[in-house]
């Protein structure tokens, strides 16, 4: 089984499809771990590995339960679920090369911060709202599925309405995780990559299932590439007509202390005065009005 081969990230045996995923996949570990170590003296060839064979053993779970019909706890297929979305296999190791960088150790499955579980539940649920319809046909399972089943006297919305719950509170913990210092150890950019990652899956899920869609993304995909930005031109400034102005009188009550409550002061009318602009007689413009206090 291919997730053996990763697991002990040794391809002896392997042929076919499986050979050429797996080599691919090690060429990729092995250049971005070149990288690193030439930036930061640090190997992180093995917890790239240890990402890697993480995603394909959560795909061959789902795999399993799919072909032999069982059906795993929504709480056990969410923990599954959200390693098998594979958001954090692209993310962590881009954070490795921002600038600050992510700390290696970062890397580590079990010592994943908050903000990056969040980075892999956010999604599962995003996907699972959309496409529960579509997993249903094919019989894989669903979140939402899945809590339907468990909860038989609910229906098909509330399902949906209880994971939207869920959704919506993480949404909440990731942006204060990503916003606000002082949460984890990572800098600001490895921050906002995990944002930016959410902002695609939402893209993708949040209205309908549109990444399996032909149709609904070429608009986006058309604006992202080809439609060029539409510039307005700049409207001319008017020019100063300089008329003179009137200002009119402006009342308003101030409460100083006991001794001056419910003084009035008054803001007395005063023409505005036309003043040439650099020896311009043409260029005229309003002068602030003169102010004149007083108590009445």
């Amino acid at each position: 089984m291919l997730p053996n081969y990763f697991d002990r990230w040794d391809a002896k045996g392997l042929s076919g499809h499986s050979k050429t995923i797996f080599d691919a996949l090690d060429s990729l570990v092995n250049e971005l771990a070149r990288k690193y170590f030439r930036q930061h003296g640090t190997d992180i060839t093995n917890s790239l590995r240890d990402i890697w064979s993480e995603t394909f053993a959560s795909w061959f779970t789902e795999a399993k339960w799919s072909k032999s019909g069982f059906l795993p706890a929504a709480e056990e297929y969410l923990e599954t679920g959200m390693t098998s979305i594979a958001s954090h296999t692209l993310v962590l190791p881009a954070s490795c090369f921002l600038s600050p960088s992510m700390p290696d150790y970062k890397l580590n499955p079990a010592q994943y911060e908050s903000i990056t579980r969040l980075l892999m539940v956010i999604p599962r649920l995003l996907n699972d709202i959309q496409s529960y319809k579509k997993e249903q046909k094919e019989g894989k399972t669903n979140f939402v599925l899945l809590h339907s089943k468990e909860n038989p006297e609910a229906d098909i919305e509330d399902s949906i309405a209880y994971a939207r719950e869920i959704l919506d509170r993480k949404k909440k913990e990731l942006l204060e995780h990503a916003l606000t210092d002082g949460f984890n150890d990572f800098s600001k950019p490895c921050r906002h990559l995990h944002l930016s990652c959410v902002k695609v899956f939402h893209m993708f899920f949040d209205s309908s299932n549109r990444y399996d869609s032909n149709t609904e993304m070429l608009q986006d995909i058309q604006k992202a590439f080809y439609i060029p930005v539409e510039v307005g031109a700049p409207k001319p400034l008017l020019p100063h007509s300089g008329s003179r102005q009137r200002y009119p009188t402006v009342v308003a009550s101030y409460h100083f202390d006991q001794r001056y409550k419910n003084r009035i002061i008054r803001l007395a009318e005063n023409s505005v005065v036309s003043h040439p602009i650099s020896g311009n007689p043409y260029m005229k413009m309003p002068m602030a009005p003169k102010l004149k206090f007083c108590f009445m």
